[in-house]
């Protein structure tokens, strides 16, 4: 499937105000694992109130013990400070990379903005080494800003 196929469903499942935020959230994730091969984890951290960290909210994957990440730290915390997407074809060749299975080879962090503050992030792990593209950002910005709207 093609990622301008799954934006209209990524559209409904925002729009349906019968949810709360985390369950849309949580069934974005469902989908984009679902219907992405090499989609293997996939999670949204947000900010943690007034503190430096991300707290893990609605996920899909494999459990991690990584619930809170102190910015700076690891993939998702080193876009939490630079505001930029950050894509890691091989997570063994990164120094500041958090492990959460050894099974992830590859990682793919997004930004979201409300009003130009990040505010959180969608994180995509795969077991499948350097899987990521333009396409995927392009996509995963898609998703981001859409998300944006709930917040």
């Amino acid at each position: 499937m093609t990622f301008e196929a799954l934006k209209p469903k990524i559209k409904l499942i925002v729009s349906d105000t019968s949810l709360s935020v985390d369950e849309r959230l949580f069934k974005i994730c469902e989908y984009l694992e679902a219907n992405i091969d090499y989609y293997n984890w996939v999670g949204f951290y947000f900010k943690n109130g007034d503190k430096h960290e991300l707290k893990l909210g609605p996920y899909v994957g494999e459990p991690t013990d990584h619930t809170i990440i102190p910015f700076g730290k690891g993939i998702c915390g080193q876009v939490a400070v630079s505001n930029k997407n950050f894509v890691v074809p091989d997570v063994s060749a990164q120094d500041n990379y958090i492990a959460c299975s050894i099974s992830v080879k590859a990682e793919i962090v997004i930004p979201i903005f409300v009003n130009g503050e990040n505010i959180g992030q969608i994180d995509i792990d795969s077991n499948t080494p350097n899987p990521f593209t333009e396409a995927d950002e392009r996509f995963l910005e898609f998703v981001c800003k859409e998300v944006a709207s709930l917040i």
